[in-house]
């Protein structure tokens, strides 16, 4: 990771840069990711291409753990997120497994409380990386 300040890297868990001593989380100078420098309005690094946050597609993961906390066996975190593949699945084997059996509902209800809970506790950059940037459907 690098400063967002001063463009130093620095280690993951860092409170405070090393280089320049403020958080390096705070600032939009540099891209956190390869370390570029970037304009305050950039959305996007246009080195490496992961999302600086702000932009009007970004998702917050606050909503996401709510709704695979409270949706999230039928796949409606993963809408939101934009999987829509994994979604679908998780809606087909819940309605599925709720007709015949139940307990495939009961396994994407575990999943999907596993996952809302991640969200919840990730850092948000993390989240940004995992499931907006790179899609991740799944854990």
């Amino acid at each position: 990771m690098y400063c967002r300040n001063c463009g130093k890297e620095v280690d993951e868990k860092a409170v405070a840069c090393p280089a320049c001593g403020v958080p390096p989380r705070t600032e939009k100078k540099f891209c956190h990711n390869c370390g570029v420098e970037t304009q305050p309005s950039q959305v996007l690094c246009v080195k490496c291409g992961v999302s600086l946050g702000g932009g009007a597609g970004g998702k917050n993961k606050i909503a996401a753990g709510v709704l695979a906390l409270t949706l999230g066996t039928f796949g409606g975190h993963q809408f939101y997120l934009g999987n829509t593949g994994s979604a679908v699945i998780r809606l087909i084997v819940s309605i599925i497994g709720f007709v015949a059996f139940s307990i495939p509902t009961l396994v994407m209800a575990i999943i999907a409380i596993i996952e809302g809970i991640r969200y919840l506790t990730m850092e948000d950059h993390v989240f940004e990386s995992q499931y907006v940037t790179s899609k991740k459907g799944w854990f």
